[in-house]
Formats: structure tokens, sequence, C-alpha cells
């Protein structure tokens, strides 16, 4: 049921001026010596049109090409563009205009970016509500962003997101599922680069989620790189795979209609069940499609189980969300030797990914693979803080923490000022830049050879008998034993001393004491985790990656546990 919202909305800014930003702390001479060492990517863009604008023109020149398949049903451009103009039209009648935010609920499915698109032609903002949330999680989100509406396409399963509506007073307007006759009677949109076009809510480190939001120009970049790094076009067919709250979901469902490709729509159920997720990519005819490493594991090791060629319509397989070891980068160009491996990495606050890099063979002799190059008008620094907590440029092969500039930074964190002010500063380095800031990632990295190597969270940096260490090079280590199937290492507090805890599964048994001495044989002993627990599967969140929460805490359940 449709219900009329009480709240005023506020406007999709993370603060009252996006542009003004505090000044980064820099060492005397570090501006000079930093554009000698930036890595940048400049290329001209498109990163003002409407998406929608090229969508119309598919429907135009190509009314009955698909656009996006979720299962049985297809969408072609044509019907696409009617079901975007009744989107549009419910929510105009509703008030929602330029500048609004609306909150998004439903399951991942062709509805998603006919609403997505609906906004974006009235200049209004898309936040995704996971169906998954409780009840608490989403009244926070709405509480801190206030959309104008929440639109649902969810079918009648949203009903956490309902009452936290209903608490919130902000109304609530179901998608229509049928088009409009003549489709839209619009467009173009013109220049859209300042529009606030979407927030993600990502977890805190104070426990609270936070919502980095993204301009137009931010996301039209990112998704003609895309184009342009994958060579995409009209044959191509992307996998729709990621949860709607994880940012590559945006590329994944949007990308395609600039070259007049197809979406593919993979639901959860496939995504969980290695066998189903190979044959929708089969059936389907996938041409590109981006996993977190760990589901990667699951289908390599369900097409070997199968012996037989695989996937012989897939061009590119790109892994992100977390580091990707050469073990697995080894098993990928083995089992798909016609496939091109890419390892992306990019935080949400900067458009999705910043760096892309192609898996080589010479890359699998390095103990931790490069995260690469820049994507197109993406400016990279890796940057050293001083004692007196200036900032200064780290040498080429010595490692910071990353900070990202360029078209790709966001405009912060919504309606949270304080928050937004801790890691988004005006850019000290480029006076050219199109958004003017520049965003601390809180990741460390070093370059070498002009390809940038991820190392980790700064916050995965730990003490542990006095020696300063990263988990993830401890993981990278135990991850290239063959037996060894996925790891993580955490901190255990419980004793009297902290000690390391290694988490692993394996593809065929092996005693415990040779993944030990594997690790001693490469390691300091301080590296080497004094606790083992075997698990049946390590604990995932909802996006696939690793819940080292929920390591951490060490809950009972389908573990085997030794020391």
């Amino acid at each position: 049921m449709d219900s009329q919202a009480s709240a005023p909305p506020l406007t999709a800014t993370a603060d009252p001026d996006p542009q003004v930003r505090p000044e980064l702390p820099l060492a005397p001479g570090a501006p000079a010596r930093a554009r000698e060492l930036v890595l940048r990517n400049p290329a001209d863009l498109d990163s003002a049109t409407a998406l929608l604008d090229h969508v119309a023109r598919h429907a135009r020149t190509r009314p009955d090409a698909c656009a996006v398949q979720d299962r049985e049903r297809t969408l072609t451009y044509a019907e696409l563009v009617a079901r975007v103009a009744a989107a549009r039209d419910a929510m105009r009648i509703r008030g929602v205009g330029a500048g609004d935010v609306v909150a998004c609920v439903g399951p991942r499915s062709a509805h998603t970016p006919v609403a997505f698109l609906a906004l974006e032609s009235l200049g209004a903002s898309y936040l995704p509500i996971d169906l998954g949330w409780p009840e608490g999680r989403v009244r926070d989100v709405l509480d801190r962003s206030r959309p104008a509406l929440l639109l649902d396409y969810s079918d009648g399963t949203a009903s956490a997101a309902h009452s936290a509506a209903v608490a919130e007073g902000i109304g609530t307007l179901s998608l229509p599922t049928e088009g409009r006759p003549g489709g839209l009677d619009d467009g173009p949109y013109g220049d859209r680069s300042g529009e606030a076009r979407y927030t993600i809510f990502t977890s805190g480190t104070t426990g609270r989620p936070k919502g980095a939001t993204i301009e137009h120009r931010g996301l039209l970049n990112h998704l003609w790189s895309k184009v342009a790094d994958l060579a995409l076009g009209p044959e191509d067919a992307i996998a729709f795979s990621a949860p709607l709250v994880f940012d590559i979901s945006i590329w994944q469902m949007l990308c395609p209609f600039l070259v007049g490709g197809r979406v593919v729509v993979l639901d959860d159920a496939a995504m969980r069940m290695p066998r189903w997720l190979l044959g929708a990519l089969d059936t389907t005819g996938v041409t590109v499609v981006e996993l977190v490493p760990t589901v990667i594991g699951r289908l390599i090791d369900e097409i070997r189980r199968k012996d037989g060629p695989a996937l012989p319509g897939l061009r590119w397989l790109l892994s992100t969300g977390e580091e990707v070891y050469p073990a697995l980068a080894e098993q990928v160009l083995d089992t798909l030797p016609h496939v091109s491996l890419v390892n992306a990495y990019g935080p949400a606050e900067c458009s999705d990914d910043v760096t892309l890099h192609v898996v080589t063979r010479a890359d699998l002799a390095r103990p931790r693979l490069p995260v690469g190059t820049p994507v197109a008008n993406c400016t990279l620094h890796v940057l050293l803080q001083n004692d007196d907590g200036a900032w200064r440029p780290a040498e080429p092969g010595e490692s910071g923490e990353l900070f990202v500039g360029g078209t790709c930074v966001g405009l912060g964190y919504l309606n949270d000022p304080a928050t937004t002010e801790r890691a988004f500063f005006h850019d000290p380095f480029d006076p050219d830049s199109s958004t003017g800031r520049i965003y601390r990632t809180g990741d460390l990295a070093r370059v070498e050879d002009g390809l940038v190597h991820y190392l980790g969270r700064d916050d995965r940096q730990v003490k542990v008998g006095g020696v300063r260490m990263e988990l993830g090079e401890i993981e990278a280590t135990l991850s290239r034993h063959p037996a060894v199937e996925s790891c993580a290492v955490t901190v255990s507090d419980e004793g009297p001393v902290s000690e390391l805890v290694a988490h692993y599964t394996l593809r065929k048994e092996v005693p415990q004491q040779e993944l030990k001495q594997a690790l001693s044989a490469a390691l300091p002993p301080v590296m080497v985790p004094r606790h083992w627990r075997q698990w049946d599967a390590l604990p995932l969140s909802r996006n696939g990656k690793i819940d080292y929460r929920s390591l951490t805490a060490a809950p009972a359940g389908p573990r085997k546990e030794a020391r």
C-alpha cells in the first residue's frame, strides 16, 4: 500500500558546500614531489550526459534488442524506456524532484535499473536498502539520509523497510510494473555532472553505517572507463551479480546501456550455489562477470569437478572486494585459459574501481598481486605522515597510505559532515581537478615499476609480541599452500597477550603441522599463528567477503578447532 510522507526530505549532499574541504597538512616540498610521482590516466570521456539519453538512443535505433535478462523475464530497450517513463511519472506525482534522495528496496532484478534510470531523469539520487537488514539498521539509514520516498519493488518481502519507513514518517510507493504507452516524451536530459547520483551505505568503524555519495560525473566516468578497459560493445552481456548495497552493483546494472549491451541478472540462489552459478553464466552467454575471490574459488572448483570446457563465451573475470592471492589467480589462468583475469581495486567513496590490472603468468611469482594502474581520470598518491602530522610523498618502493583524486572522488558521506571532513580533503596537488577533492582511503600501498601494490587496510596492521605486521601478508603466504581453499588471520585478545589465529578451509586434508611449517619456512616465528581453526566454510558477509567480525567472535558452528 502506498502512503504519504510527512517528513521533509534533505537533498543528497554530504554537507552544505561539498566543494569546501579541509586542507591536508603537507611537509615542505611535498606538492612538487607529489606531482612528480603521481599516477594518472587522463582521458576525454563524456561524464556529463545522462545515462538515460544513451538508453533512449538505443531504444530508437534498436528497440527490440534485449536490454535486461532476468531469468524468464526480459526487457527490450523499448520496453525499458517505457518502464522508466511510468516509474518517473509515478514518483513525480508524489513530489520527487531534483536533489531528493529516494530509498529503494527489493531484490536484484530487472526492476532495479528501471528505478535508477527513473531517478536520474528526475535529478534525484538512488539509495538501495538491503532486504536482509534488520529494522533497526534500516531506521538508522533512513534517519541519516531522510529520503523523500521509499520506492518498493520487493513483492511484499520488505516488511522491515516498511516498518522503518512508517516509524520515520517516510511515504512508500510501489514501483509500477507496466510501461507507459509512448515511453519518454522529453529529453535529451543535458549536463548532469554535478548532481548527486547515488549513495551506498558502507560499514563504519564506529559500528554505524556511513553513506558514500557519488556524483553523476564520477559514475559516468567509471562506466566509460569500463567500456574502454574491457572493450565493451553491443554483443556483451554483463552479469548483474552483486548485492545492491555493494558498490559494484552500480556498474554491473548500468554499463551495458552505454553500448547497447545486455544486463544479465543472477539471483541470490545462483550466487550461493557454484553449480547453479556456472550454469547461469553458461546458459545466458555472460561475457563479463565480477566476483569476490571467495566466490571465484568456488566457481573454479566447480569447473574443475566437471573436468571439461567451460564458459566458452566468457571474456573477462574481474576480482574485487578482497585481495586475490597468486595461488587462486594461477588456478583461474589454468582452468579458464581463454579468459582474462582482472584484479580490480577501489573504494565506494570513489565511484568504485580506481585501479585495474590484467593478471599475467609473470605476476604469479610475486608474493602479492598488483592492483595495477589508475582508471581514466583518477589520480593516485601514496603518502606518508611524519611525526609532526604533515604528509609527504612515499618514494617508489616505499609503503604509505593511498589517496585518490580526480573525477572519481565522491561528495562525501550523506548528511555527515564530521565524518566527511576526516576522509575528504581539498586536493593540494592538482589545481585542474574537476572535483577539487582528494580522498584518504585508509589503505596501505606502494608503487613499484608504475604499478600500485595493495598492502591491506591500515587498520589491519597489528602489533603482536612487540612486532608490527600486516595480517594480509600472513594470509597471502598461507594461501599458497595447495591444500588451502580459503584462509583468514585474526588477532585474539582473550588471554593476557595478543595472539594470532589462523582460520582456514581445505581442499584436501593435511596435518595442521604441515601448514604451520609452510608459514615457518617463509615468515618470522612471531608471524606464525599460535591458534588454528579449521572451518567447513569461512563465514561471509552479504557481499560475499570474509566476515572478520564473525571470525574474531569465533561463534559455535561448523568449525574444527586445533591448537
